[in-house]
């Protein structure tokens, strides 16, 4: 069985619920205390094991290839400064055997099309689909890592899950599950958004999906669905006839960066773990007056 070695980042979406930050900068590249939100995602994969990172990028996105790009007159500078730790710092945002692919997606046709995009990279090999919006923290091994231990075990697609409140399930893709042989949870369908009284259940898929190859053969055949976009959902629900996906729910605390609230929320909490920023920033928010 082939290791985890790929993992698909889709980042063409426009980010307009961070209009007007979002008109020029790309929403991944919003940063969480010191670093982008894509850069918490491609650490991730990383410490999975994974060596490409597939970019499925779009206009205005040029940043981020700026971004894991070498930066030549920077690191000279932070050299001839003396600024060690910096110039480490600015070096280490990819690690050195990682190679980063990109590919534009030229039309906006949903997030199944953006995965369908990397299969000339991606070949016949599993990976990983990240999704930036959810920046995703423990104190162990990252959400990627504990999926592909999954995958490892099974050899079939995993989709990383958590319950939402009821009201929401109208936001996310929604499995229904039965307990296998080991305990795990086989998903049994999944749809695309469905109203509160429509959904099988209140687990969520959210950011992380660990896929065989045999998905792109079912993202070619699907038709547009739900907002006239291809789903990577609907290609999921056909994959479902020819193989066991498993939902994992995940060990980690997730924030929806995607929305104001939830990135407010990452940047305060995780403010708070800075090993510098840390004690400083709890004696400001304790003094604050709310």
């Amino acid at each position: 069985m082939a290791k985890l070695n790929k993992a698909v980042f889709p980042v063409a979406g426009l980010g307009t619920r961070f209009l007007p930050a979002t008109k020029a900068s790309p929403k991944e590249m919003l940063p969480v205390v010191d670093k982008p939100l894509i850069q918490y995602a491609a650490e991730e994969a990383e410490a999975a094991g994974v060596q490409q990172l597939v970019f499925i990028t779009g206009r205005n996105k040029r940043s981020i290839e700026d971004h894991f790009d070498k930066a030549y007159e920077l690191e000279m500078e932070l050299k001839a400064s003396g600024k060690k730790k910096l110039l480490d710092i600015v070096r280490g945002v990819v690690l050195p055997d990682v190679s980063c692919i990109y590919l534009r997606q030229a039309e906006a046709l949903g997030l199944g099309h953006a995965v369908l995009c990397a299969r000339p990279v991606v070949g016949k090999e599993p990976f990983a689909v990240i999704l930036a919006d959810d920046l995703i923290q423990n104190d162990g091994p990252g959400v990627v890592a504990q999926m592909a231990d999954v995958y490892e075990r099974y050899g079939c697609s995993v989709l990383g899950v958590e319950e939402v409140p009821r009201h929401e399930t109208n936001k996310y893709g929604i499995v229904a599950t039965e307990r296998g042989a080991d305990g795990e949870l086989r998903v049994v369908s999944i749809v695309e958004k469905p109203a509160p009284d429509d959904a099988p259940s209140n687990l969520a898929v959210v950011g992380r999906y660990l896929l065989t190859p045999r998905i792109f053969d079912k993202l070619a055949e699907t038709r547009p669905g739900a907002g006239g976009e291809i789903q990577l959902t609907d290609g999921i629900a056909a994959l479902l006839a020819d193989e066991p996906v498993i939902a994992y729910p995940f060990k980690g605390k997730r924030y929806d960066c995607g929305s104001k609230l939830g990135y407010l929320e990452a940047t305060v909490e995780l403010g708070l773990q800075h090993p510098e920023l840390g004690g400083p920033f709890a004696d400001y928010l304790k003094n604050l007056r709310l």
